[in-house]
Order: structure tokens, then C-alpha cells, then sequence
């Protein structure tokens, strides 16, 4: 099973070349090999069941994790943790979600910044909002594992590039029934709540809410920084559009080239 799953990623991997975002993809393909073939997806029956395969789970974060009150003690090992814990994830739920928002936010950003600079943006936001989190709960002795500040900084960036592009938005207060609104609204609302969860004190295992709001605000920062020069004719970033004139939402960047204005061709 694990090479049916190792040949499906490999193909997966090669198709991924030929897309606008093959950095996007290969980085949803690797976050999802390393989980199926580690102690957490519970598919791997090296690792025991019950309690020996729990102690695994506890082993293989605090290896590959981020432990807070470690951090500084043993600057060899725990310099290069805030980079795999990057790849790690917890639960099927951490990387199903963390993927998702991956999937649909980070292709358009990678094309606009191109792939080497995505890779680079992606991997060192994604470092700083573990070791931000890391350095507000110095005392801390939870792992600390995932992808999600990295990918709240791609939130952030997304944010300032595409203000008006439309995502979907399932709420659950309305029966999950599936509305568009434009970035500008959906992207401050998410940041919106994980300042709001941040405030909540937890003395155990959770979501590290922190790293997420570091994550953002480092990824809009920086996009900021990196574009505010790069506008349209009207100031701003023209918004991505099909043949039929209309707005699209995350992929559309995979109809045409964009332009340095960041429209398409």
C-alpha cells in the first residue's frame, strides 16, 4: 500500500512540472507523503497500535518538532526544527485543512512571485512564525509542528496581491451554504479569529493560533514591501479576469501569463 502511495505521489510530482505552481503542488505532495509514511496517519503498522504506536506519534514531535523551552538550550539541533516541523502535521484533520488552504491560496501567489522566490517566501515565514510562536511560549514543552504559519503568511501576501479575488467561503452559521466574497473580506475575518482564539490562555495541546498571526502578518509585510512599486495604471493590482470579463477566484492564474502589473495576457 505504502508503494501504491509513493508511485501515485511520483506521478503526482511529475504532472506537477507542467503547472504554474509546481512548487504549490510538490509541496502538497511531499507535507502528504511524509504524513501517510510517519507514526501519525496510523497507517503504518511498524509503528505498533495502541499505546506503543502513541509513543511513537510522541517521539517522532519532539524529533521533527519545535519544543519552545528546548528551542535555545541546543541551538545544533533545535535551529533546523523550525524548518521540518514544517513538513509535519498532527492529525489527518491538521493536514487536510492546512492542504486546502494551501491548494486554493497558493498557486496565485506563486505565479505572481515565481517559484524560486515563492520557495524561498513560503520556507523562511514559515520558520519565523515557529520561532515567534516559540519565543512567546518560551516555557513551553509542547511540540509544535505543521505548516500553517507558513501558510498564513501565503494567506497574508495573497491578501495585499489579490485583494478582490473571489473565494468561496463555507459558514457554518448559514448551513454551510457556499458564498463568494472577495479576499479583502474573508482574509481579515480568518485573521480576525485567530487574533480572538490567540487571547485564549491553554496550558495543553492545541492550535498555535500565534504562529498563524505572525505568519500572516510577516507574508502581507513582506508582499507589501516586495510589490507596493509593481501597480497598475489605476493603483492596484489588476484583478485576474477570464474571457468573459469576469472576476475569477484562486486558479485562474492558469489561463494566461501575468503581466509584471499582475493581469494576464
Amino acid at each position: 500500500m505504502i508503494s501504491t502511495w509513493s508511485s501515485a505521489a511520483g506521478r503526482t510530482l511529475r504532472a506537477a512540472r507542467g503547472t504554474p505552481a509546481p512548487v504549490t503542488y510538490g509541496l502538497i505532495v511531499l507535507c502528504s507523503l511524509l504524513f501517510l509514511l510517519g507514526p501519525a496517519s496510523g497507517l503504518v503498522p511498524g509503528y505498533g497500535s495502541g499505546s506503543a504506536l502513541l509513543a511513537a506519534q510522541r517521539a517522532y514531535f519532539r524529533h521533527w518538532g519545535v519544543i519552545p523551552s528546548e528551542l535555545f538550550d541546543d541551538p545544533a539541533h533545535a535551529a533546523l526544527t523550525p524548518a521540518t516541523a514544517l513538513f509535519v502535521h498532527g492529525s489527518w484533520v491538521h493536514l487536510l485543512g492546512n492542504m486546502l488552504f494551501l491548494f486554493v491560496f497558493g498557486a496565485m501567489t506563486e505565479e505572481r512571485m515565481g517559484r524560486m522566490e515563492f520557495t524561498l517566501f513560503y520556507v523562511g515565514c514559515g520558520y519565523l512564525a515557529l520561532l515567534g510562536y516559540a519565543a512567546a511560549n518560551a516555557a513551553s514543552g509542547q511540540s509544535l509542528v505543521g505548516a500553517s504559519g507558513a501558510i498564513s503568511a501565503v494567506l497574508g501576501a495573497f491578501l495585499y496581491l489579490f485583494p478582490h479575488a473571489r473565494v468561496t467561503s463555507l459558514l457554518p452559521f448559514l448551513f454551510f451554504l457556499p458564498l463568494r466574497f472577495p479576499a479583502w473580506v474573508v482574509l481579515p475575518f480568518w485573521a480576525a479569529i485567530q487574533w480572538l482564539a490567540a487571547g485564549r490562555v491553554s496550558d495543553g495541546p492545541g492550535v498555535a493560533y500565534l504562529a498563524h498571526l505572525v505568519g500572516f502578518g510577516l507574508g502581507f509585510v513582506y508582499a507589501w514591501v516586495r510589490y507596493r512599486n509593481r501597480r497598475g495604471a489605476e493603483g492596484g493590482f489588476t484583478r485576474a479576469v477570464g474571457g468573459d470579463g469576469e472576476g475569477k477566484g484562486p486558479g485562474a492564474v492558469s489561463e494566461g501569463r501575468w503581466r509584471e502589473t499582475g493581469g494576464l495576457e
